[in-house]
């Protein structure tokens, strides 16, 4: 049998497991990495080569990047920003989801791009109560058409651009794809809307007990019509004094929940302790502990301005503080005392505005209940004296933790450091001042040494098993190349099409180009497929550029298979898909995009010399 027979036996087995899904599919490429050096047609270092390749390096260190924007609240903050411009419509957040991760795509990896927008859209999805699976191909699809945005969107690009320039020809300009990237969006958009019926599996994995959210606690514990937000006015008492000096928990029967200070960037929220101390014009979050008291003679009395409310109990500011249930074990010190008694805002840094005993919430002021063992507290501050609880002698036991504290940005104070450090990397991409893979390390580097990230978070960020999956597909380029089995293609090309009108040979082209993108990568495919192109072009006497543009759109046309593109396989776990997931949906969509790309491509780059 000869290699090239064994090299293609080799890669129809890797497809039909692909497409049943048995073993899963890193394991699948682990299988490919050992099989191919044993039949003898590449050696080990070719079969490993992928784990030097920069590629997979930049991949890794986008996955730390979108890391590290998660754990600074920008991709928080960026969620937010989509889900309040598209509201409760499904429809409105996929077209917003799409032109933004065009947009940005258009100017760095588009495989950074989903390896950054994938918590995104998992947040979204979660909130919006919207299954991931109806999202996630949207993001892809857009991902994978940025590449048709500029000249610098995606490799293939460039390969392409290299090739025209290496046989004498100007090569293209930096927006010369933007022409037919902005048509082919505007229908993948309309396409996804009626597509994503057919997304959104029903089996997909859910938790077992559902969590509660801050609203259930508020609802539990009757804390609805206790929160208030007043400003420190200029004349008050409690300006420049320590808050010790004033008592308002024993005295007014108020807890301070946080305080917010405007700071150099924004409103910044400060945890409220004896020896702090108020100034004018900030503003106090407090909550009233019983219907007793006198909240307009209170805030009189202290000169204090009553603010509108935000979201009920103070859920607009869940990025920063957060509840959680506590159960009082029967051997804790805390047994027998009042929360005061107790110090516990003192000890935990959390402040406790609820007992429930058994099932029912008790109504008295919470610091006048003696605790009990069993006891379960509301206790709300900042997520990470949440995280970080005492054991000891307290015994207070983390009963429940909200659904939002998986939410939380350890890091939220480093977000402008992280924004900076993100657009310097995407201009040095853009720019390209360096390699792309050397601007991803060293925004690593920037987002390390300002504490946005730290090693360890870097290290659980990246999704290995994507990593694996693309290393152990490369190798199937090489050993194509070897056996020859791209060289018997291309001829088959030249001879069958080599007389054809130059429509259908683009349309040939097309073709073939994301045929071959459905093995190999789609960089290797412009580099094997853009100097057929321009002979295919000097054989019929036409303008290079048309067959050039094509192949390099039909490179990006990596639609069709979650292995067809890195893009893909990133979205194949967060968005529970199969293989035909993609089949179904991507097929169509080629066939759309090449039609596109057949009536377009000539009318914007003539076929005359």
């Amino acid at each position: 049998m000869s290699d090239l027979a064994i090299v293609l036996l080799l890669l129809a087995a890797a497809i039909v497991m692909f497409a049943t899904g048995r073993p899963r599919m890193d394991v699948v490429a682990l299988i490919m990495i050992v099989a191919l050096p044993l039949t003898g047609v590449i050696g080990v270092e070719d079969a490993l080569a992928g784990f030097s390749d920069p590629n997979i390096v930049l991949i890794g260190a986008l996955f730390v990047v979108g890391e590290a924007l998660v754990r600074t609240g920008i991709a928080q903050r960026l969620g937010d920003w989509l889900v309040k411009r598209a509201g409760r419509s499904e429809a409105r957040l996929i077209v917003l989801l799409m032109i933004v991760v065009a947009g940005i795509g258009s100017f760095m990896s588009s495989t950074g791009v989903v390896a950054i927008f994938v918590p995104i859209v998992l947040r979204i999805a979660r909130n919006a109560a919207i299954p991931a699976g109806r999202l996630m191909m949207p993001l892809s699809v857009a991902a994978l058409l940025s590449g048709m945005m500029t000249l610098v969107a995606t490799a293939p690009n460039l390969v392409v651009h290299g090739e025209l320039v290496r046989n004498g020809f100007a090569g293209f300009g930096f927006f010369a794809f933007t022409p037919f990237g902005l048509p082919l969006l505007a229908l993948a958009i309309l396409y996804m809307l009626v597509a994503r019926r057919f997304l959104g599996r029903s089996d997909a994995p859910t938790e077992m007990v559902r969590r509660p959210a801050l609203g259930d606690f508020v609802k539990t514990y009757g804390l609805e019509g206790r929160e208030h937000r007043f400003r420190v006015g200029p004349a008050s008492p409690l300006v420049s004094d320590r808050l010790s000096a004033f008592d308002l928990r024993g005295s007014e029967g108020v807890n301070i929940i946080a305080i917010e200070r405007t700071g150099r960037f924004g409103r910044q929220l400060m945890r409220p302790r004896a020896e702090s101390r108020i100034e004018a014009g900030d503003v106090m979050l407090i909550d009233a502990q019983s219907p007793q008291i006198d909240i307009d003679a209170l805030a009189s009395r202290y000169g204090l301005q009553r603010l509108a409310l935000g979201n009920a109990y103070f859920s607009d500011r869940a990025e920063e503080i957060g509840m959680a249930e506590l159960l009082v074990a029967p051997d804790s010190r805390v047994v027998g005392k009042t929360v005061v008694e107790a110090r516990l805002r003192s000890v935990t840094d959390l402040a406790v505005i609820g007992i429930r005993r058994g099932r029912e919430a008790i109504d008295a002021p919470v610091t006048e209940v003696a605790l009990q063992g069993g006891d379960t507290l509301l206790v709300i501050g900042p997520w990470r004296a949440i995280t970080r609880l005492p054991g000891g002698a307290e015994r207070l036991i983390v009963l429940n933790a909200p659904i939002e504290m998986d939410d939380v940005a350890p890091a939220a104070h480093r977000a402008p450091h992280a924004a900076i450090i993100l657009l310097v990397t995407v201009l040095f991409m853009a720019t390209g001042i360096v390699p792309n893979v050397v601007a991803a390390l060293l925004g690593c580097l920037m987002f390390g040494l300002f504490g946005c990230i730290d090693m360890n978070a870097a290290y659980r960020s990246v999704h290995w098993q994507t990593l694996i999956l693309i290393v152990g597909m490369l190798p199937f380029s090489i050993a194509l190349q070897r056996t020859g089995g791209i060289d018997i293609a291309a001829e088959w090309l030249l001879a069958t099409v080599g007389e054809a009108s130059p429509r259908f040979v683009l349309a040939t082209l097309f073709a073939l180009t994301a045929v071959l993108g459905l093995f190999i990568s789609n960089t290797a495919t412009a580099v094997l497929m853009a100097p057929v192109a321009i002979a295919l072009a000097g054989s019929l006497g036409v303008s290079p550029y048309s067959f050039a543009m094509t192949v390099a759109l039909a490179a990006s046309a990596a639609f069709m298979t979650p292995v067809s593109s890195p893009v893909n396989t990133l979205v194949v776990g967060p968005g529970n898909y199969r293989f035909f997931d993609f089949v179904r949906i991507g097929v169509p969509f080629t066939l759309i995009a090449m039609v596109v790309t057949i009536l377009l491509v000539p009318l914007v780059l003539p076929f005359t010399r």
